[in-house]
């Protein structure tokens, strides 16, 4: 081998030591950030005691929702139609009297964001229901987003605000709103807010 091919090759082994320690990376952040993981009619308890971010217990005999003590992710832990959203500021996970989830209405965002993270984050989350079998509905009124000129046109209407409606099979519906927020911090910047809403599937088609 010439000297100017195990220069190569070490150059290439170097590339990949680092393209791994950076997937590590990547990894060990995710892992750390905290999270509620939950599937939608479980023993409230039994999503304190999966997840990492604290939150308090339910209050018996009541209907109302709790709010978790920091940003945290949201990871559905359904083992079929799973999915984990970025972190999450506003967040809160609903409970019955039954002391079983009922719900989860959450932004998956810690602020208003600019419109191109904010098709980032909501095509990520399309694209992971899509994989994981959750299917649109109601598309004809409310069709899935997409990233072209026609939905970021629509999207930079002041007073636009757009919804997407996703089921996983007979088990569980989400809707996905997205709108213009007028962020103080960024007064002349267009931002937006994610709003994204889980149940129990209802039954519309």
């Amino acid at each position: 081998m010439s000297l100017l091919q195990r220069v190569g090759s070490r150059r290439g082994a170097l590339v990949m030591a680092v393209a791994a320690l950076l997937t590590l990376a990547a990894i060990q952040k995710l892992s750390d950030e905290p999270e509620i993981a939950l599937v939608i009619g479980e023993p409230y308890e039994a999503m304190r005691q999966r997840s990492s971010a604290r939150i308090d217990p339910v209050i018996p005999g009541h209907s109302w929702f709790n709010v978790p003590k920091s940003d945290a992710r949201l990871r559905f832990a359904d083992p079929e139609f799973g999915f984990v959203t970025p972190l999450a500021r506003f967040f809160t996970v609903g409970f019955g009297r039954d002391e079983r989830i009922d719900g989860v209405r959450m932004s998956p965002q810690v602020e208003p964001l600019l419109l191109d993270d904010t098709l980032k984050v909501v095509l990520d989350l399309q694209e992971q229901w899509r994989n994981a079998g959750w299917v649109p509905i109601r598309v004809k009124d409310f069709p899935s987003f997409a990233d072209t000129p026609q939905w970021r046109a629509q999207l930079q209407g002041v007073k636009n605000v757009e919804k997407a409606y996703w089921r996983a099979g007979d088990k569980y519906q989400l809707m996905l709103v997205v709108g213009r927020f007028k962020d103080v911090k960024h007064p002349t910047e267009e931002r937006y807010l994610i709003t994204l809403g889980i149940h129990r599937s209802r039954g519309v088609q």
